[in-house]
Protein backbone atom coordinates (compact mmCIF):
# COMPACT_ATOMS: atom_id res chain seq x y z
CA UNK A 1 0.00 0.00 0.00
CA UNK A 2 1.55 3.29 -1.09
CA UNK A 3 2.26 6.00 1.45
CA UNK A 4 -0.25 8.41 -0.09
CA UNK A 5 -3.10 5.86 0.15
CA UNK A 6 -2.30 4.74 3.68
CA UNK A 7 -4.46 6.38 6.36
CA UNK A 8 -4.11 6.67 10.10
CA UNK A 9 -7.45 4.87 10.51
CA UNK A 10 -6.16 1.88 8.52
CA UNK A 11 -2.97 1.81 10.54
CA UNK A 12 -4.78 1.93 13.87
CA UNK A 13 -7.30 -0.76 12.94
CA UNK A 14 -4.52 -3.04 11.73
CA UNK A 15 -2.51 -2.33 14.87
CA UNK A 16 -5.50 -3.37 17.01
CA UNK A 17 -5.74 -6.67 15.09
CA UNK A 18 -2.02 -7.26 15.51
CA UNK A 19 -2.13 -6.42 19.22
CA UNK A 20 -5.10 -8.75 19.74
CA UNK A 21 -3.19 -11.61 18.11
CA UNK A 22 0.38 -10.97 19.25
CA UNK A 23 0.16 -8.70 22.29
CA UNK A 24 2.29 -5.66 23.06
CA UNK A 25 5.50 -7.61 22.52
CA UNK A 26 4.38 -8.58 19.01
CA UNK A 27 3.74 -5.04 17.78
CA UNK A 28 6.49 -3.42 15.72
CA UNK A 29 6.50 -1.23 12.65
CA UNK A 30 7.96 -3.91 10.41
CA UNK A 31 5.25 -6.47 11.15
CA UNK A 32 2.58 -3.77 10.96
CA UNK A 33 3.89 -2.57 7.59
CA UNK A 34 3.85 -6.14 6.29
CA UNK A 35 0.18 -6.51 7.21
CA UNK A 36 -0.60 -3.21 5.55
CA UNK A 37 1.35 -4.14 2.43
CA UNK A 38 3.56 -1.14 2.95
CA UNK A 39 7.09 -0.31 4.02
CA UNK A 40 7.55 0.29 7.73
CA UNK A 41 8.85 3.77 6.96
CA UNK A 42 5.48 4.72 5.44
CA UNK A 43 3.78 4.14 8.79
CA UNK A 44 5.94 6.86 10.36
CA UNK A 45 4.29 9.46 8.15
CA UNK A 46 1.10 8.90 10.17
CA UNK A 47 2.26 7.94 13.68
CA UNK A 48 5.34 9.05 15.60
CA UNK A 49 6.42 5.73 17.09
CA UNK A 50 5.20 2.49 18.66
CA UNK A 51 4.12 4.17 21.89
CA UNK A 52 2.03 6.69 19.97
CA UNK A 53 0.45 3.82 18.05
CA UNK A 54 -0.45 1.93 21.23
CA UNK A 55 -2.17 5.04 22.62
CA UNK A 56 -4.12 5.49 19.37
CA UNK A 57 -5.10 1.81 19.30
CA UNK A 58 -6.10 1.97 22.95
CA UNK A 59 -8.39 4.92 22.39
CA UNK A 60 -9.87 3.29 19.30
CA UNK A 61 -11.22 0.27 21.20
CA UNK A 62 -12.93 2.49 23.79
CA UNK A 63 -15.51 3.27 21.11
CA UNK A 64 -16.70 -0.35 21.33
CA UNK A 65 -18.37 0.28 24.70
CA UNK A 66 -22.15 0.70 24.56
CA UNK A 67 -23.22 3.60 26.76
CA UNK A 68 -26.46 3.38 28.79
CA UNK A 69 -29.09 6.08 29.03
CA UNK A 70 -27.75 9.14 30.86
CA UNK A 71 -30.96 9.26 32.91
CA UNK A 72 -31.70 5.61 33.80
CA UNK A 73 -34.50 4.55 36.12
CA UNK A 74 -31.93 2.78 38.32
CA UNK A 75 -28.48 4.34 38.28
CA UNK A 76 -26.79 1.36 39.97
CA UNK A 77 -28.08 -1.09 37.36
CA UNK A 78 -26.81 1.26 34.63
CA UNK A 79 -23.45 1.65 36.40
CA UNK A 80 -23.01 -2.11 36.67
CA UNK A 81 -23.94 -2.55 33.01
CA UNK A 82 -21.42 0.11 31.98
CA UNK A 83 -18.67 -1.46 34.10
CA UNK A 84 -19.45 -4.90 32.64
CA UNK A 85 -19.16 -3.39 29.14
CA UNK A 86 -15.76 -1.97 30.09
CA UNK A 87 -14.63 -5.34 31.44
CA UNK A 88 -15.78 -7.09 28.26
CA UNK A 89 -13.77 -4.62 26.17
CA UNK A 90 -10.69 -5.35 28.28
CA UNK A 91 -11.34 -9.06 27.72
CA UNK A 92 -11.35 -8.60 23.94
CA UNK A 93 -8.15 -6.56 24.08
CA UNK A 94 -6.03 -7.88 26.98
CA UNK A 95 -2.97 -5.96 25.78
CA UNK A 96 -4.73 -2.75 26.83
CA UNK A 97 -4.84 -3.92 30.46
CA UNK A 98 -1.09 -4.53 30.42
CA UNK A 99 -0.41 -1.24 28.62
CA UNK A 100 -1.77 0.78 31.54
CA UNK A 101 1.51 0.05 33.30
CA UNK A 102 3.53 1.83 30.61
CA UNK A 103 1.23 4.24 28.74
CA UNK A 104 -1.05 7.18 29.51
CA UNK A 105 -4.24 6.81 27.51
CA UNK A 106 -6.36 9.68 26.25
CA UNK A 107 -8.42 10.59 23.20
CA UNK A 108 -12.05 11.00 22.07
CA UNK A 109 -12.94 7.35 22.70
CA UNK A 110 -11.87 7.39 26.33
CA UNK A 111 -13.20 10.94 26.84
CA UNK A 112 -16.62 9.79 25.55
CA UNK A 113 -16.66 6.98 28.10
CA UNK A 114 -15.38 9.15 30.97
CA UNK A 115 -17.87 11.97 30.33
CA UNK A 116 -20.81 9.56 30.19
CA UNK A 117 -19.67 7.86 33.38
CA UNK A 118 -19.46 11.15 35.25
CA UNK A 119 -22.89 12.20 33.95
CA UNK A 120 -24.35 8.93 35.26
CA UNK A 121 -22.92 9.43 38.75
CA UNK A 122 -23.83 13.10 38.92
CA UNK A 123 -27.38 12.19 37.92
CA UNK A 124 -27.39 9.75 40.86
CA UNK A 125 -26.72 12.67 43.19
CA UNK A 126 -22.95 12.71 43.59
CA UNK A 127 -21.29 16.12 43.54
CA UNK A 128 -18.67 16.51 40.77
CA UNK A 129 -15.71 15.77 43.05
CA UNK A 130 -17.49 12.74 44.53
CA UNK A 131 -18.45 11.54 41.04
CA UNK A 132 -14.77 11.69 40.08
CA UNK A 133 -13.87 9.53 43.08
CA UNK A 134 -16.65 7.01 42.38
CA UNK A 135 -15.68 6.72 38.72
CA UNK A 136 -12.04 6.16 39.68
CA UNK A 137 -12.97 3.50 42.26
CA UNK A 138 -15.15 1.56 39.82
CA UNK A 139 -12.62 1.83 37.00
CA UNK A 140 -9.79 0.60 39.23
CA UNK A 141 -11.91 -2.34 40.38
CA UNK A 142 -12.76 -3.37 36.81
CA UNK A 143 -9.17 -2.99 35.64
CA UNK A 144 -7.92 -5.14 38.52
CA UNK A 145 -10.55 -7.76 37.81
CA UNK A 146 -9.42 -7.94 34.17
CA UNK A 147 -5.74 -8.25 35.05
CA UNK A 148 -5.76 -12.00 35.70
CA UNK A 149 -7.11 -12.94 32.27
CA UNK A 150 -4.77 -10.47 30.56
CA UNK A 151 -1.76 -11.90 32.38
CA UNK A 152 -2.80 -15.45 31.46
CA UNK A 153 -3.13 -14.50 27.79
CA UNK A 154 0.36 -12.98 27.81
CA UNK A 155 1.80 -15.99 29.64
CA UNK A 156 0.25 -18.46 27.18
CA UNK A 157 1.75 -16.49 24.29
CA UNK A 158 5.21 -16.47 25.87
CA UNK A 159 5.13 -20.19 26.64
CA UNK A 160 4.01 -20.97 23.09
CA UNK A 161 6.82 -18.84 21.63
CA UNK A 162 9.26 -20.74 23.86
CA UNK A 163 8.00 -24.06 22.45
CA UNK A 164 6.18 -25.12 25.62
CA UNK A 165 2.66 -26.45 26.10
CA UNK A 166 0.76 -23.79 28.12
CA UNK A 167 -1.70 -26.31 29.58
CA UNK A 168 1.08 -28.62 30.67
CA UNK A 169 3.12 -25.78 32.18
CA UNK A 170 0.08 -24.41 33.98
CA UNK A 171 -0.82 -27.85 35.34
CA UNK A 172 2.69 -28.36 36.70
CA UNK A 173 2.68 -24.95 38.35
CA UNK A 174 -0.75 -25.48 39.91
CA UNK A 175 0.37 -28.84 41.29
CA UNK A 176 3.32 -27.13 42.99
CA UNK A 177 1.07 -24.29 44.22
CA UNK A 178 -1.40 -26.80 45.65
CA UNK A 179 1.42 -28.56 47.48
CA UNK A 180 2.50 -25.28 49.07
CA UNK A 181 -1.11 -24.33 49.89
CA UNK A 182 -1.59 -27.64 51.72
CA UNK A 183 0.45 -26.29 54.62
CA UNK A 184 -2.19 -23.61 55.30
CA UNK A 185 -5.46 -24.75 56.92
CA UNK A 186 -8.01 -22.64 55.03
CA UNK A 187 -6.41 -23.27 51.66
CA UNK A 188 -6.05 -26.97 52.46
CA UNK A 189 -9.75 -27.19 53.40
CA UNK A 190 -10.72 -25.74 50.04
CA UNK A 191 -8.42 -28.07 48.17
CA UNK A 192 -10.01 -31.04 49.95
CA UNK A 193 -13.55 -30.08 48.95
CA UNK A 194 -14.99 -32.41 46.28
CA UNK A 195 -16.12 -29.41 44.23
CA UNK A 196 -12.69 -27.80 44.19
CA UNK A 197 -11.66 -27.60 40.52
CA UNK A 198 -8.19 -26.25 41.12
CA UNK A 199 -6.22 -23.98 43.40
CA UNK A 200 -6.39 -21.09 40.94
CA UNK A 201 -10.14 -21.27 40.47
CA UNK A 202 -12.28 -18.28 41.44
CA UNK A 203 -16.01 -18.17 42.33
CA UNK A 204 -18.28 -17.25 39.47
CA UNK A 205 -19.93 -13.83 39.11
CA UNK A 206 -17.23 -12.14 41.19
CA UNK A 207 -17.20 -9.09 38.91
CA UNK A 208 -20.86 -8.18 39.27
CA UNK A 209 -20.99 -9.21 42.93
CA UNK A 210 -18.10 -6.88 43.72
CA UNK A 211 -19.55 -4.07 41.63
CA UNK A 212 -22.89 -4.20 43.42
CA UNK A 213 -21.17 -4.22 46.81
CA UNK A 214 -18.90 -1.33 45.81
CA UNK A 215 -21.74 0.80 44.50
CA UNK A 216 -23.91 0.06 47.54
CA UNK A 217 -21.12 1.27 49.79
CA UNK A 218 -20.56 4.37 47.69
CA UNK A 219 -24.27 5.14 47.75
CA UNK A 220 -24.21 4.87 51.55
CA UNK A 221 -21.42 7.45 51.58
CA UNK A 222 -23.61 9.70 49.43
CA UNK A 223 -26.43 9.48 52.00
CA UNK A 224 -24.06 10.42 54.85
CA UNK A 225 -22.65 13.48 53.07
Amino acid sequence: MARDTLTREQIVRTAVDLLDEEGLEGLNMRSLGKRLGSAATAVYWHVKNKDDLVVLAGDHVWHEIDLPDREPADWRTAAVALAVELHAMFGRHPWLVQAFGSHLFYGPGKARFDDHTLALYERAGFAPAAADAVAAAVFTYVLGNALGDAAMTSLNRRLTRDGKDPDEAFGETMAKASEVAGAFPRLRARLEEPSAADYAGAPGQTLELGLRALLTGLEAELVRT
